[in-house]
């Protein structure tokens, strides 16, 4: 709301009687505003962006409108102020985007959301260590590193060409895709294996799942935060650590870690302060994240529904990045 200049007001009982009712008409729109959040167009976003939500709303006492797109169309939304909170932002995918938005002053960086993202190359953890409760017996007990899967690419024979092994990469037309192509010959297993393409992350994630429930072997690319890793026992390769020399080289090395940041709109500190310092203390994990995707996948729960069982699940964690009368009024409304 835009301030309305007063006129000077006498001292006697009827400019007191004025100022108190400017300030009981208009104190209330001053400490609330409408929030504009980016809804993501993946679960672990919008899960973060209706936990943000409710703290907002039930805490906060402001109200949030939620503003769906994909990456792209929010980023240049929240360089305009169209929106105000991006509470999962992969800043190296949109890195062009995100440089210019500093650059210009009109995207304030809060920090990490959670600093651990991960991708690359992994196996079920059965596959290595085995599983006495479903009479898995180890199956490669002494494989560590990517480098290793050459000598055991008969464990993951391809059923369409029985001599290679067969890996599951990312979907076509993906960034992924080319990397970990490339990738599989700077480590010589293009020799052993054939590069499978599953059509879409559905297909890729029940190519898992199917392979998991059976207890058999399977060998592929995945990323976290998601549903199958907060579901399945699964453990990645080891790869030499990232080095830019390698990387432009031949990725012969790890994938570079990615930020996954809560950007704001350069106006909010000013519009809303409380807002700020709150998404300034908010920080998870990805092992939190693909917890609550499990349980969206197992609940067949909506994105809403995740970030409700997140606040009940991790209150030690939330209650941190409020203050305690906050905590409270989110404490109540989620006893409601």
């Amino acid at each position: 709301m835009s301030r309305t200049k007063i006129g000077s007001f006498r001292t006697g009982a009827w400019g007191i009687v004025g100022v108190v009712l400017v300030v009981a008409l208009f104190a209330p729109a001053a400490f609330s505003a409408t929030i504009k959040v980016a809804e993501h167009g993946w679960d672990s976003g919008q899960v973060h962006g209706y936990v943000a939500k409710f703290i907002m709303e039930k805490g906060l006492g402001h109200k949030v409108e939620m503003i769906p797109g994909d990456t792209n169309i929010l980023m240049a939304g929240i360089r305009r102020g169209d929106v105000e909170v991006i509470m999962e932002s992969w800043t190296e995918n949109v890195q062009k985007a995100y440089d210019e938005g500093v650059a210009e002053g009109s995207i304030l960086d809060l920090g990490s959301n959670f600093p651990d993202s991960w991708q690359g190359f992994l196996v079920p953890t059965y596959v290595i260590e085995g599983d006495a409760e479903r009479g898995i017996e180890p199956m490669a007990p002494d494989l560590k590193t990517v480098r290793d899967m050459a000598k055991y690419w008969e464990l993951f024979k391809d059923p369409e060409d029985p001599g290679k092994g067969r890996f599951y990469s990312c979907i076509p037309g993906w960034g992924c895709e080319k990397i970990n192509r490339t990738k599989i010959e700077a480590y010589g297993l293009d020799k052993t294996y054939n590069i499978f393409l599953p059509g879409s992350d559905a297909a890729l994630s029940a190519s898992m799942v199917a392979a998991y429930e059976k207890g058999e072997p399977w060998f592929g690319y995945y990323w976290a935060p998601t549903w199958p890793l907060g579901k399945l026992d699964m453990t990645p390769l080891e790869e030499p650590p990232y080095d830019e020399e390698a990387w432009e080289k031949n990725k012969g090395c790890a994938y570079p870690s990615v930020e996954v940041n809560i950007l704001v709109h350069s106006s909010l500190p000013e519009k809303a302060p409380d807002v700020v310092e709150f998404l300034k203390k908010y920080e998870t994990t990805q092992a939190m994240a693909n917890k609550v995707l499990a349980h969206m996948y197992d609940e067949k729960a909506s994105s809403e529904e995740g970030a409700l069982w997140f606040l009940k699940s991790y209150e030690d964690v939330w209650t941190q990045w409020v203050p305690e009368e906050t905590a409270a009024k989110v404490k109540a409304a989620l006893d409601k």
